[in-house]
């Protein structure tokens, strides 16, 4: 044994076992002699005794931990667009080892990133990559989960999507993934615009739909949501299906709004008021998406469409309120008038 070499001759080693999973080591201090006992392996301590026997002192007892707390993580980004771009660049700023693949070639951006780059999916997944990151459009995103060659990864691989509708994905996931591969759906609640100067106080919603029991998914699972909160997000758990019913309010009423306004083609004055600077920057900012997005916001959230048609009630019965108010108005000056026109022809 290696541990011989530079052992004093007096030394003996025990090795000593331990049937629990994270049962602590006792870490003892040796006067003249007595005995250490030392973590070899996991679940296997070994002990050093001196052959005089002496008092031992304990100094503190120390949990072994079966499994390092990994913060690195190997990312696969399936769709590096504009957003799988935006979050790559964080990912890797973050020291995280990030692959991506896209129909388009980015492998140029890539390379300024220090993203490796795939135009073969099957390439990809033979890199076993910890994390599969699904960062299509909505529209496109069960065509490519389909595609995916998901044979080539480990049974364990945990896959996370990050569509701005979430019952959809968890269901796709449910549905295309064997049982063995875990599932974290979330929704970082920002963009490139939006997310430009930095993410801090920014909601990040997510649901853990399905993640393993053992140390080492549920340390991957916590690894992945750091990033997010280690870049000052305001980490928000919430089932997929709450999600929906909250974002249909939150984002689609607020990209409606955006695209109704740009129909009207606004233009910047020379007397803005803060309101009408404010609706001329939603314009900016939801226009700026694209209208696939904005589509798969109202297809994939079923409660997309009784937002709009309460929207659309809303708007008629402000129209009729208005209506009705000018309408009694030209009722009165007209009967007014009409009554002092007869009282002053009586005279």
């Amino acid at each position: 044994m290696l541990l011989s070499r530079v052992l004093p001759s007096n030394i003996t080693l025990l090795p000593t076992f331990s049937n629990a999973r994270a049962a602590p080591l006792r870490y003892r201090h040796v006067l003249a002699g007595g005995a250490i006992t030392v973590p070899v392996r996991r679940r296997f301590a070994m002990t050093i005794q001196a052959r005089e026997g002496s008092p031992v002192i304990d100094i503190k007892p120390q949990p072994l931990k079966l499994l390092d707390r990994r913060t690195k993580l190997k990312i696969a980004v399936i769709g590096f667009g504009n957003f799988g771009q935006f979050l790559a660049r964080t990912f890797a700023a973050q020291g995280h080892e990030i692959l991506a693949y896209s129909r388009t070639d980015y492998s140029d951006t890539a390379r300024s990133l220090g993203v490796a780059f795939f135009d073969d999916q099957h390439d990809l997944c033979e890199q076993q990559p910890d994390v599969v990151l699904l960062s299509t459009s909505i529209l496109s995103a069960e065509a490519v989960l389909r595609s995916l060659p998901i044979q080539r990864l480990r049974r364990s691989t945990l896959f996370v999507d990050v569509l701005s509708v979430k019952e959809f994905p968890r269901n796709l996931f449910l549905q295309l993934l064997p049982p063995d591969f875990d599932i974290l759906c979330t929704h970082p609640m920002f963009g490139p615009e939006s997310g430009k100067h930095g993410w801090a106080g920014l909601p990040f919603a997510y649901d853990k739909v399905r993640i393993g029991d053992s140390d080492d998914r549920v340390e991957r699972c916590r690894a992945f949501l750091e990033i997010f909160d280690r870049e000052g997000c305001r980490m928000v758990e919430m089932s997929c299906a709450e999600h929906d019913e909250t974002a249909a309010e939150i984002q689609f009423l607020t990209h409606t709004i955006g695209r109704v306004l740009a129909k009207l083609d606004l233009k910047s004055t020379p007397i803005n008021t803060k309101g009408y600077e404010t609706l001329l920057n939603l314009v900016q900012n939801t226009c700026s998406d694209s209208y696939e997005l904005y589509n798969g916001l109202f297809i994939y959230n079923k409660n997309s469409t009784e937002l709009i048609e309460k929207l659309d009630g809303a708007l008629d019965t402000t129209k009729k309120e208005l209506f009705e108010r000018l309408h009694g108005i030209f009722r009165k000056q007209l009967f007014e008038g009409s009554a002092r026109i007869s009282v002053g022809g009586g005279n």
